[in-house]
């Protein structure tokens, strides 16, 4: 197949996978469901897995020999939401202009996903020697909840991938590290009174202040005093408070404050290390005052998700290899999060890799450029070219 027909392809493919309204509120399965009938197309079976509510799902599928090693494609199938946000077109409908393609995920990471599907008929026609894998997850947007369970799966599997491009938009260039990320729910149970008899109750809304202040010390200890790394922006592991919720009037002291923290870590630093030690500090500080007067109030923090760091390698055999089709031969690294970290942490090479640019996700009127997508076909195409010549595992 000409790189012509790889395009058009490609192109085609991203204005169907737009279509789907992925979002990680809704399901995913009509998109893989797709998905599946396409690889079906050519002859290749896919395994689906489900969450437990049964609404979402992974997409598994080996094209070439059931064995170890090989190349594994992954990518995210959900979106995040478009409301609130000033489109010019209807977000879900593709909309090819001035050499872009526009639509919600056409950056983050639908160009991707199709690109590697366009991949399919051209490595169903030839007699691999290793096996290409292709791995669409689910819920990757709110804490890459697909990707840890994919991630289980492949550790015991004895057909586990060596490699793996994680397609998230890097402008095509190669990234082999990035920040981890721990998003903790915080909530604080005080004790709710009149406002002229505040003696008697626990302002948990006072409370949460105190706990966010002490993530905020940290921080300002990290920035002043912490590890850094000068690769990445900024050098060193980020804490914020970006939600608070809590009270019901002015003269009620408020029973219940919730509040959510976000932690972004440089690799080597443990981000639970921090978690528990502001754990420790609302312990001795604040509970003794706060069980003086109800013995019930407490702060409670609740690990919603946790993203491994991808610790760059710069000397593993997989950048050799990949570093001369990618658009620059220089390795970055990044501050956002991607499943690269996860799969690093299961015994695979990981890269992060794709078409786009990441200022443009998450916005209204995304896109992604058919230059890039013309960048990440070649890419893909003179690894398949090149892939049986790598090491593999004995």
């Amino acid at each position: 197949m000409a790189m012509t027909s790889i395009a058009t392809n490609t192109i085609n493919l991203l204005h169907k996978l737009i279509g789907f309204k992925t979002v990680s509120s809704d399901s995913n399965k009509e998109m893989i469901a797709f998905i599946c009938d396409y690889l079906s197309s050519f002859g290749v079976e896919a395994v689906i897995s489900s969450n437990k509510n049964a609404n979402k799902a992974n997409l598994y599928a080996t094209i070439g020999p059931q064995q170890a090693g090989g190349l594994m494609l992954a990518g995210h199938s959900d979106v995040v939401p478009v409301e609130g946000q000033n489109w010019a077109t209807d977000p879900f409908v593709a909309k090819l202009h001035d050499g872009r393609v526009y639509g919600r995920g056409a950056c983050d990471m639908k160009g991707f996903i199709a690109a590697s599907l366009a991949l399919v008929p051209i490595l169903t026609k030839r007699d691999l020697g290793i096996p290409v894998h292709l791995a669409f997850t689910y819920d990757e947007e709110i804490g890459c909840f697909g990707a840890q369970e994919l991630t289980a799966t492949l550790s015991t599997s004895p057909y586990r991938p060596l490699y793996c491009i994680v397609g998230e938009p890097t402008g095509m260039r190669i990234v082999n590290g990035h920040k981890g990320k721990l998003s903790i729910d915080c909530t604080v149970t005080g004790a709710e009174c009149h406002s002229a008899y505040n003696d008697r109750g626990v302002n948990a809304v006072e409370i949460a202040a105190e706990v966010i202040t002490y993530f905020r010390s940290l921080q300002s200890r990290i920035k002043r005093d912490g590890r850094s790394d000068s690769r990445f922006d900024p050098p060193y592991t980020t804490i914020h408070t970006g939600v608070i919720r809590g009270g019901v009037a002015r003269n009620i002291v408020p029973g219940d404050c919730q509040f959510e923290v976000e932690i972004r870590n440089l690799p080597g630093d443990d981000p639970m290390n921090l978690m528990n030690e502001v754990k420790k500090l609302s312990a001795e500080n604040l509970f003794p005052e706060m069980h003086q007067i109800f013995s019930g109030s407490t702060v409670n923090f609740d690990l919603q998700s946790e993203i491994p760091a991808l610790s760059p390698d710069d000397t593993h055999d997989f950048l050799h290899h990949v570093s001369p089709s990618s658009a620059s031969n220089q390795h970055n690294v990044v501050s956002f999060a991607t499943e690269a970290g996860l799969y690093q942490r299961s015994g695979i090479q990981a890269i992060v890799c794709g078409p786009g640019h990441i200022i443009q996700a998450h916005k209204p009127n995304e896109y992604v450029e058919l230059t890039q997508l013309d960048l990440c076909n070649k890419f893909l195409m003179n690894i398949i070219d090149e892939i049986e010549t790598w090491p593999q595992p004995i």
